[in-house]
């Protein structure tokens, strides 16, 4: 059934792919985008039990004894490597875990890698809500770790290629939405289960089982990508699916395309070695980079322990619960935002404008909190409310930035044979940046104290430099014309993508091939990495 009107003619080069808006397709990007649920449940969820006194006793005693200690420097209250660890494991078994979801993708596509992440959330979640001690708890989290290394992975490729290109950046963004409201529901979840004493905590971890089955559910009753299907050799169901998708029989053009696309990327026997060709050295280079710089953005050190933080600079378990629903809140609905801006006003002017205003907010919450919070005290109430506003501008900010935009634009800059491969390796750098941004921040706010704030701006001041230089605009630009349309036309990647570039790399695809070849291979033949 279709529902709106056309997006296109969305073009490629001379040609016009015809692409209706329809329900079926934003039901298919929903149901995909709750792996991104799931991931925002765990991430808020953390932070919220770690600040319940019933959790730090039965795990983390040493922690229950230091919030009672009067001499402990306020900003050094929750510094302890086990609990970090509680949080950060997650994303080190994650960072693993996208290597072989990497393949999983390729060979078997991006539905079933999609459905073995329901399954790792939902061992997970037995592990956590039943943990007796530490290493139960450990365990449970590195499950879950799996879960978000297989479900980053698959679904924004899978929102990616089933999206009409006018809408991609909307839908795309549907799986940060999706992230946003787990960390909203977490922190709502936390805020009540804090009252049940002494098992609150378990409930508080044990409801990840919802979106978990979500996801698993929802996997099976999705359609593979077509860009998938016809990858993996099955033309015909990819057409079929093409037609289904597009609300339309009009899809030769497009399906033309996959197809000569798909052949490209078959002759490309080991994926992650042609990531490192001349001709993918931009995708590669604004890839890691994002991620790098999601992450120093300081945003997930605010959603891992917004409770704690909020604890630390002097509010009441309930003040604190409740600030963390508030930026929960601002978080769903400035995402919501970037889903209707995105596609309008285009990737960097979201970014440089997040850039101005998390740069400010930073710097006035460590200004505050130099000036007006001392060991053994609280802060004023004026100053209190001053802080949770601009936490909230800075978190508005990332949330229509780049929370959305880290995902959005690598799953959309790389070609279809490095696809696969180039996912992997966003995933796994932002996995490898959030494990250390978890496991180090609340020993960087002991010691760095109220400078925490400075350092993370310092940071937002020179990625908006990086996106002001070197990050190109890639709204409305289908998929596979990212090369002609936005790569050559930069005044610096396009020296890396020169006819003489593309020439000697395809030449060495052609002698690679000839090789896999005489080795008994076919075109079709995707198995290897």
């Amino acid at each position: 059934m279709a529902g709106g009107g056309f997006t296109g003619p969305v073009g490629s080069g001379n040609v016009d792919f015809q692409a209706r808006i329809t329900a079926y397709v934003i039901i298919t990007c929903i149901m995909a985008a709750s792996g991104g649920l799931m991931f925002g449940y765990d991430i808020g969820i953390s932070g919220g039990v770690t600040g319940m006194e019933d959790f730090l006793e039965k795990f983390f005693p040493a922690v229950a004894r230091k919030e009672h200690e009067a001499k402990q420097s306020t900003y050094c209250k929750y510094d302890n490597q086990g609990l970090q660890l509680f949080t950060s494991s997650l994303y080190l078994a994650g960072l693993v875990a996208t290597f072989f979801a990497s393949y999983t993708t390729r060979r078997f596509g991006r539905r079933p890698t999609m459905l073995i992440a329901g399954l790792f959330f939902l061992a997970g979640v037995i592990f956590n809500a039943a943990a007796q001690d530490l290493l139960m708890l450990i365990i449970g989290r590195l499950l879950l770790g799996c879960g978000v290394g297989f479900a980053n992975q698959a679904v924004p490729l899978f929102l990616s290629e089933i999206a009409p290109t006018r809408i991609r950046g909307g839908l795309n963004i549907l799986f940060q939405l999706n992230i946003t409201i787990g960390i909203l529901c977490a922190n709502i979840v936390n805020y009540f289960t804090a009252k049940i004493k002494p098992w609150g905590w378990r409930l508080s971890l044990g409801l990840a089982g919802i979106p978990a089955i979500l996801l698993a559910v929802g996997s099976v009753c999705l359609v593979e990508t077509p860009n998938s299907l016809i990858e993996r050799g099955h033309l015909e169901e990819g057409k079929n699916v093409l037609r289904k998708i597009r609300g339309t029989d009009n899809v030769d053009a497009e399906f033309s395309e996959l197809v000569q696309a798909s052949k490209t990327a078959a002759e490309v026997k080991h994926p992650f070695r042609n990531l490192m060709k001349r001709r993918n050295r931009p995708q590669l280079v604004i890839t890691i980079f994002l991620q790098i710089f999601q992450q120093l953005t300081g945003i997930n050190a605010i959603m891992f322990y917004a409770p704690v933080l909020f604890q630390t600079l002097g509010f009441k378990s309930d003040a604190s619960l409740y600030s963390a629903v508030i930026t929960g809140a601002v978080n769903v609905i400035s995402t919501i935002v970037s889903i209707y801006s995105v596609d309008k006003l285009g990737r960097r002017v979201l970014l440089l404008e997040a850039g101005i205003q998390m740069f400010i907010s930073q710097v006035i919450i460590g200004i505050l909190l130099a000036t007006g919070l001392k060991d053994g005290q609280q802060l004023s109430q004026a100053t209190a409310i001053v802080i949770v506003l601009m936490v909230c501008v800075f978190v508005s900010g990332f949330a229509w930035s780049w929370g959305p935009l880290g995902w959005l634009i690598p799953s959309e800059t790389f070609p279809l044979e490095t696809r696969s491969a180039g996912q992997s390796v966003t995933v796994c750098v932002n996995l490898l940046f959030t494990f250390g941004v978890a496991q180090a921040f609340l020993s960087m706010l002991c010691n760095f104290k109220y400078g925490i704030f400075f350092f993370f701006a310092g940071w937002v001041f020179i990625m908006s430099f990086f996106v002001l230089f070197l990050l190109p605009e890639t709204k409305n630009v289908p998929i596979e014309e990212m090369m002609d349309r936005v790569w050559k036309q930069h005044w610096l990647w396009k020296s890396f993508v020169t006819d003489a570039d593309l020439i000697d790399d395809e030449e060495d695809d052609v002698n690679s091939k000839q090789e896999n070849g005489r080795a008994g291979g076919h075109a079709y033949h995707n198995s290897q990495l």
